[in-house]
């Protein structure tokens, strides 16, 4: 009797659970799950049990299912809301990239003409008191011009704020140097010192009071600034390219195969299945044709932008051609003190004023002597005693105490961008498989085909790019996207003036290619490295006319000289020079 009821309690509760078992197989209760965790919508959207006349527009089949045109429409705006995020995710470290280096190369330009002024204004304090005051809003607006001018900003020529400074240099030499005699009379006659001055301002370049050193210094300037100002425009093409492609649309063809590969397995509660890779990668290449279509361009941008970046480092051409300034003016003012009864004699033929002076003070070699360089710069020099601050930020001129204690010189920022914006030298080649490698596609032993499960995904997996897209079988593309192709075209006019405009940039095969991108950081030639990576030639120009719209350079003029010898100079070389200069470091 008890063998009886044991066997009919088994049989009673085999039966439940084969009742409970089918009550389970046919509920939406993990579909709800899902539809809940991934915040897609209202619950009450969701039905309990699978149905069978339910009229869908993407996720079609026969069999009874779990979604409503009310959960399409959820899923549709859920695929937009998640693919967009997932491409802003991965472009958001480039564009970080861009946006902060650019701002640390300003900091380091800028940093360095703060110097620069700084170190010019203390020759004037401490040899040329005399000029002191009068100077100064000159220095200003030369260094003011020289910021613009890095900064991209304006439509500033280096050659026109050079001249313009010794233009104003020229009647305050004139009359406080040359001839101190004349600086009481003039101010006892404003009227014929306002004349003459002007009359000195206009015929400078024609009198030629300072001999070579004004062009020199202009040239000179003009030559090293010229790649800071187009690698700042350039990086701002950059953000510019970046922040147009991470807002760029979806079309709804994209969003329909979206929701297939996502969820259209939802509908038959397979809440966990994902989808094949090959599948992932035919939707996800032909939602992102379009921006495919950047590959090329910015893959020769890229590697604009590291010539460039060398450019401004490699020889530390930048940072010479700015210390240099104070030497240049304080070389170009000794040679109007050597040559001043000639040009005395010029100015009285030129501007009939010198007359006025006593024949005592005509062309007497001045009072005021050089003085040598002071020995505590930092005393000498505004804000120099805050120079040693400069180890620790972008700025730090080239010069170091050992490899320990490097510092952010404006090289080791060049060198840390050129290492990194190499990484993403293809970005927009392979975005679509980064985004199914990183969270949609999925090698499993079975996987979601869009239609069914299977073992394997069978159809053609097409390749980048709006053309190959005619052969997909997950997504028509119908057209190009017209913003898409205008940055494309943009990005490809960019890149061809600043050929035209710099020969050479833009041609190298960077080393990351093959492979070896980050090699380049493990050696620098401030370390004693010399020859690490290719150079490239820094082509010299004459006028500083670079447009003042980001993405054009249509003004930058090209000349034949050749590079300066300065490309090439030694660390031994640019120590010599800066001693020279009068520059004694805190550190050396």
């Amino acid at each position: 009797m008890s063998r009886v009821n044991v066997s009919w309690i088994i049989t009673v509760l085999a039966v439940e659970l084969a009742t409970l078992s089918a009550a389970h197989a046919h509920s939406c209760h993990e579909v709800k799950t899902a539809f809940q965790v991934r915040q897609i919508g209202q619950l009450k959207w969701v039905p309990e049990t699978p149905a069978t006349d339910v009229d869908l527009s993407v996720c079609k089949h026969t069999g009874p299912s779990c979604c409503t045109r009310r959960m399409e429409e959820s899923y549709r705006a859920a695929v937009l809301r998640d693919t967009t995020q997932n491409i802003r995710s991965y472009s958001f470290e480039l564009k970080y990239l861009i946006s902060e280096h650019a701002a640390a190369f300003q900091d380091t330009f800028q940093s360095l003409i703060s110097f620069s002024q700084n170190h010019l204004t203390s020759l004037f304090e401490t040899t040329y008191s005399s000029l002191m005051s009068s100077i100064s809003p000159h220095i200003v607006c030369l260094f003011t011009d020289l910021s613009r001018f890095l900064q991209g900003t304006g439509n500033v020529s280096v050659e026109t704020a050079v001249h313009c400074f010794f233009d104003s240099l020229f009647p305050l030499v004139h009359t406080r140097i040359l001839n101190p005699g004349m600086a009481g009379s003039m101010d006892s006659d404003a009227s014929d010192g306002n004349q003459l001055g002007d009359c000195l301002r206009m015929t400078r370049q024609d009198v030629n009071p300072f001999g070579p050193y004004p062009k020199a210094m202009a040239k000179e300037l003009a030559d090293a600034l010229r790649a800071g100002r187009v690698l700042s425009l350039a990086l701002g093409v950059g953000l510019e390219v970046m922040n147009i492609t991470e807002t760029s649309e979806l079309s709804k063809e994209c969003t329909r195969a979206l929701v297939r590969m996502h969820y259209c397995s939802h509908c038959r509660g397979l809440t966990l299945i994902r989808a094949c890779s090959g599948y992932c990668l035919n939707v996800m290449r032909g939602c992102l044709a379009s921006l495919s279509e950047l590959h090329n361009p910015w893959r020769q941008y890229v590697t604009v932008l590291q010539d460039l970046t060398h450019m401004v480092a490699g020889a530390h051409n930048l940072e010479l051609a700015l210390l240099r300034i104070r030497g240049q003016v304080e070389e170009a003012v000794l040679y109007a003190q050597l040559h001043g009864p000639r040009l005395t004699a010029t100015v009285d033929k030129v501007c009939g004023h010198s007359s006025n002076v006593s024949s005592s003070t005509v062309g007497a070699f001045p009072p005021t002597s050089v003085t040598p360089p002071p020995a505590n710069i930092s005393q000498a020099v505004p804000g120099a005693d805050k120079i040693g601050m400069l180890a620790h930020l972008h700025s730090s001129l080239p010069l170091k105490t050992s490899k320990s204690d490097r510092g952010r010189t404006l090289k080791k920022v060049a060198r840390d961008f050129t290492v990194y914006i190499s990484r993403y030298k293809s970005f927009f080649g392979i975005l679509p498989e980064a985004l199914c490698e990183g969270e949609m596609g999925v090698d499993e032993l079975t996987c979601w085909s869009g239609d069914d499960v299977v073992e394997r995904y069978t159809a053609r997996v097409v390749g980048s790019g709006v053309r190959a897209q005619r052969l997909n079988p997950e997504v028509r593309v119908r057209s190009v996207d017209p913003v898409l192709m205008d940055v494309k075209n943009r990005l490809e006019l960019f890149n061809m003036e600043i050929q035209e405009v710099m020969p050479g940039v833009g041609h190298r095969e960077s080393s990351d290619d093959t492979g070896s991108g980050e090699s380049s950081g493990e050696c620098d030639d401030e370390d004693g490295c010399e020859g690490s990576g290719e150079s490239v030639a820094t082509p010299p120009f004459t006028e500083a006319n670079v447009s003042k719209t980001a993405g054009t350079v249509h003004d930058l003029p090209i000349t034949s000289n050749k590079p300066s010898s300065d490309a090439s100079l030694s660390m031994a070389s640019f120590i010599i020079i800066l001693l020279a200069l009068g520059l004694q470091w805190p550190f050396i």
